[in-house]
């Protein structure tokens, strides 16, 4: 009765003194108090698997031992915490080492911007940037994308629930659409080049094209490589900057470090963010190819675009990109969650149930008003955290840490079945 009465009591809190806007507690209604890798525990002591990963930003897990070792270490040495964009040791061991780690090796050339903690940060940077260098003001984005909150963000975001949110009109944007948007029998790179190359279709030459290579929030819909490189060659064609939104996608959730890397290209700007930290730290980074870093000192900056303690944790993280291993493990748990799926599709044809994503991004479109979201309730209910995406929220999402082991997967998938059995009063 006690352990009852805390839960009620703590629970209240947030209805009393927070504001309307709180979301995700919604869908998941209790106190956490710990979390450790692939779980977290309530209060009341209650277990959940973590198929959420704090909405891709704790791709390595929850307190992982040695980000959590040298975070604990810099803190108690009196390391730096907050620097804007002064130089510290911290933030140039981070670059060393990302560009030791990540850039040289896939022979990528980008100056490095901390442009402020968020994604909706680095997508603000990149849409600035891209009018600036090109002297052009439109940027052409993709049905279902989603790139963050702020009104620039908003302005090249597909969801009319966010839009609206913006509460002004939302200009200089237009929105084409994605790979399979219209259909497996429609060009859509075609479509996109038909607009740009005609002096009637009312759309003007854009500063860039900005898209993300597997909508996460917009459904879980993976770009067909092919597809990905056509839209780089229309850019080249044309003069136009390519602007990829890695802030979920990135950081190995698809497998490689950069989602696009199987694709063969080299964007112009990449927008990082959520897990490059590590360890659920804020951070974000945008990279830029040298030739367009044309900014002048100060005009673009943050109070908080130097957070030391990320540094840290973002520089440990990279221990993980030393060789193929974790690259290697995300394909092939990547394939176990697709097989999963296949099969649940296939055994419960009521969920007239269709399998996406990539890598350790996937999901179910339930093709069944409000399906989605009962399944996660219920999944909750059983110990299992998970969310919905899609712009009907349509799709229940599996994107656990990367580093989950395949047991925990495997329990979550029972959950997962329990829930659909459930749901379905099987």
């Amino acid at each position: 009765m006690q352990a009852t009465k805390k839960v009620a009591s703590s629970m209240k809190v947030f209805e009393e003194f927070e504001s309307e806007v709180r979301s995700y507690i919604r869908s998941f209604p209790v106190t956490f108090v710990k979390s450790q890798g692939s779980k977290l525990w309530d209060e009341e002591g209650k277990e959940y698997i973590d198929f959420f990963a704090g909405a891709g930003a704790l791709n390595y897990g929850h307190n992982h031992p040695a980000m959590k070792e040298k975070l604990i270490s810099y803190i108690a040495e009196d390391g730096i915490t907050h620097s804007l964009d002064m130089g510290t040791k911290a933030k140039a061991d981070f670059l060393i080492r990302f560009n030791e780690m990540i850039l040289k090796p896939r022979d990528l050339d980008y100056k490095v911007m901390f442009p402020g903690p968020t994604g909706t940060n680095t997508v603000e940077s990149a849409l600035k940037l891209a009018r600036k260098v090109t002297g052009r003001d439109l940027v052409i984005s993709f049905t279902n994308g989603f790139h963050g909150m702020t009104l620039g963000a908003l302005s090249v975001t597909g969801n009319s629930f966010k839009r609206h949110g913006a509460g002004v009109p939302l200009h200089n944007g237009v929105s084409m659409p994605f790979d399979k948007y219209l259909g497996d029998e429609v060009d859509t790179v075609e479509y996109l080049e038909r607009f740009l190359e005609d002096n009637g279709s009312g759309v003007s030459l854009p500063a860039a094209i900005i898209l993300e290579t597997v909508q996460g929030e917009g459904g879980i819909n993976a770009a067909d490589y092919e597809w990905i490189k056509r839209v780089e060659d229309v850019c080249r064609r044309w003069d136009i900057l390519l602007i990829i939104d890695d802030v979920q996608v990135g950081c190995g959730r698809t497998g490689p470090f950069f989602s696009f890397e199987p694709a063969g290209i080299k964007p112009d700007i990449v927008c990082l963010s959520k897990s490059i930290s590590g360890y659920g730290l804020p951070m974000a980074l945008t990279l830029i190819k040298p030739e367009y870093d044309e900014w002048s000192p100060g005009e673009h900056n943050g109070t908080f675009r130097g957070h030391n303690p990320a540094f840290v944790t973002a520089t440990e993280a990279l221990s993980f990109w030393e060789n193929d291993n974790l690259k290697n493990e995300i394909i092939k748990k990547g394939e176990i969650v697709g097989e999963f799926l296949t099969i649940l599709a296939e055994k419960y044809p009521e969920l007239k149930g269709e399998p996406r994503g990539r890598g350790l991004m996937r999901g179910m479109a339930c093709h069944v008003d409000g399906l989605a979201d009962k399944i996660c309730a219920a999944a909750f209910e059983r110990g299992l955290i998970m969310e919905t995406s899609g712009p009907n929220s349509e799709v229940f999402k599996i994107m656990p840490p990367l580093t989950i082991d395949v047991n925990s997967l495997q329990r979550g998938f029972d959950i997962i079945e329990d829930s659909v059995k459930a749901c379905l009063n099987k």
